[in-house]
């Protein structure tokens, strides 16, 4: 059984991230489900991390790829289930290529 760790700021009790996520990883549906996501999150990094490498702003990428800052915002954030077409245009607008490798 992990031991959860609290800490105090502020008189708030609490627990960092970390902790809680050693804890529900020990959960068999927990982990299935967080694995099944990791390729999502994957790419969102790779997009982000191209996007801030080139000093581009959230605005800027929207422009190019023909959206609002807000669905790029949400993108970023994991929110939603992007299209393979909007996936495209973002990635054209921070100068990266999405490849597709369908495997068993």
């Amino acid at each position: 059984l992990l031991r959860m760790k609290y800490k105090k700021k502020n008189g708030l009790e609490y627990t960092d991230f970390e902790t809680l996520h050693r804890r529900d990883m020990r959960d068999p549906k927990f982990r299935s489900a967080y694995e099944a996501l990791q390729p999502k999150y994957d790419l969102i990094r790779a997009l982000l991390d191209a996007r801030i490498k080139k000093g581009v702003t959230q605005a800027e990428v929207a422009r190019r790829a023909g959206t609002t800052q807000s669905a790029i915002a949400r993108f970023e954030s994991g929110a939603g289930n992007p299209t393979l077409e909007f996936l495209s245009k973002v990635s054209a607008a921070v100068g990266a290529r999405i490849q597709l490798k369908v495997s068993r």
